[in-house]
């Protein structure tokens, strides 16, 4: 349990107050550890994409050397674009997404599907508007070099139970090769979802080249604004 109370408010944007409010409501995943409230980063990374919270990309990783974030467009690079990813439950999709080229040399798809499939049934990876962004729940299990990131336009809209009840229509697969990464492209993507261009795009499908476009154009301005 890594997190404060001041660190859980300053990576959300919120007061101390709120998340004390939050820990009593039960509406936040937190513990109690030596009479004091902690937080899992990955737990309170995940309640935050579930509810639509746009947290900076530099309040997630977990201390460190200080290193440049990694680049969501070239993880989609890796990946690659696809369309009409076929299936008609979570289940089928996770599956197909598991078999697609993107997915690295290397790595045992049937462990992934597994793993995909796994990390659905906790709790669903769907985060609205039509999203989802499945992944496993422990990244390193993948022992991969750099993060992948697969964009998959779904075939028709499947019910992955998400928050708001919509079905997805694209999803957003993540590879990482290491909690921090994962947690910096987990925050590097919902930050740009909040991108009102991205989102017209990925009402598509688009094209790779555009998609690719878009969150290069995105990332550059985050970077710019940590810069100054």
């Amino acid at each position: 349990m890594d997190l404060s109370v001041r660190e859980v408010a300053l990576m959300l944007g919120v007061t101390e107050k709120t998340v004390h409010r939050w820990l009593r409501d039960k509406a936040i995943p937190g513990h109690r550890l030596h009479d004091q409230s902690r937080f899992n980063r990955v737990e309170i990374q995940e309640w935050a994409v579930q509810r639509g919270v746009k947290v900076a990309p530099e309040h997630v990783a977990p201390a460190g050397p200080a290193l440049e974030l990694p680049s969501l467009r070239q993880a989609i690079e890796r990946g690659g674009v696809h369309l009409q990813v076929a299936g008609r439950t979570p289940e089928d999709v996770l599956g197909a997404v598991a078999r697609l080229p993107g997915i690295p040399e290397g790595v045992d798809r049937a462990l992934l599907r597994q793993l995909l499939i796994s990390r659905e049934a906790l709790t669903s990876t769907g985060i609205g508007g039509g999203i989802a962004i499945p992944h496993p729940r422990d990244p390193l299990v993948m022992q991969i070099q750099e993060p992948v990131a697969l964009a998959c336009f779904l075939e028709q809209p499947v019910d992955f139970h998400a928050i708001d009840g919509e079905p997805v229509r694209v999803l957003f697969a993540l590879l990482s090769p290491s909690i921090r990464t994962h947690l910096q492209i987990l925050s590097r993507l919902t930050f740009a979802l909040h991108d009102a261009t991205l989102q017209k795009l990925l009402r598509g499908p688009c094209t790779e080249e555009a998609l690719l476009s878009r969150l290069g154009a995105i990332e550059e301005s985050d970077d710019r604004r940590r810069e100054r």
